[in-house]
């Protein structure tokens, strides 16, 4: 039996329910988005180097790999550049919007979790990649609600879930690059900021 306790990573869910953590990321983050104000997008942000425009840009051209890697079965390569550069145009709002669209319907086609995904570390199960999309979207969330001043309060089933996502490799992600060194969290820390320390964010 799948756990719907909130406390269950990709392997643990049936389809709908991994399906209803991927839309509801894609909310959260997608949330923050529309509350940017048109003053924000070149404030910093917690990820070094970034600023709003380029966090969501980041995330944006994360959506837009989603088709061609999960529906299409594309590589890295065979994509090439196609997503370099700014992809947010003159309407970044509607950008993101169109792209996260487009992943979370790439997802949930019929069969499209049990497919095998070409990544840049190799050829991964597309439930584990969307997994991994799910934490990213989360993690970010955060990130994109203290730059612009918005409430940084998580969903508590979207932690759990990332939590149990990325614990397994999270040692393994400062090396890579895309994450800061892990800090020590509070003796009494909760799961959010628990979290946010795995992955390197001074809450």
């Amino acid at each position: 039996m799948a756990d719907t306790t909130g406390t269950a990573g990709p392997s643990d869910l049936n389809d709908r329910e991994l399906l209803g953590r991927h839309a509801a990321a894609l909310e959260l983050f997608g949330d923050r988005v529309h509350a940017i104000g048109p003053d924000q997008w070149d404030a910093g942000t917690p990820c070094t180097d970034w600023s709003v425009r380029d966090l969501v840009d980041h995330l944006t051209t994360e959506q837009l790999w989603v088709p061609s890697l999960v529906r299409d079965g594309a590589t890295i390569d065979s994509v090439g550049d196609a997503f370099d550069g700014d992809v947010l145009g003159p309407d970044p709002v509607a950008s993101w919007d169109t792209a996260a669209a487009a992943a979370h319907e790439a997802f949930g086609e019929p069969g499209a979790l049990y497919r095998t995904v070409h990544l840049s570390f190799g050829d991964t199960a597309a439930d584990f990649y969307c997994g991994q999309m799910i934490t990213d979207l989360v993690v970010h969330a955060w990130d994109l609600s203290r730059a612009i001043g918005a409430d940084e309060t998580l969903p508590e089933d979207l932690v759990a879930f990332s939590l149990h996502e990325i614990k397994p490799y999270a040692a393994d992600l400062a090396k890579s690059g895309l994450f800061a060194p892990a800090v020590e969290p509070p003796r009494d820390a909760d799961a959010q900021t628990e979290l946010l320390s795995l992955v390197g964010r001074q809450v």
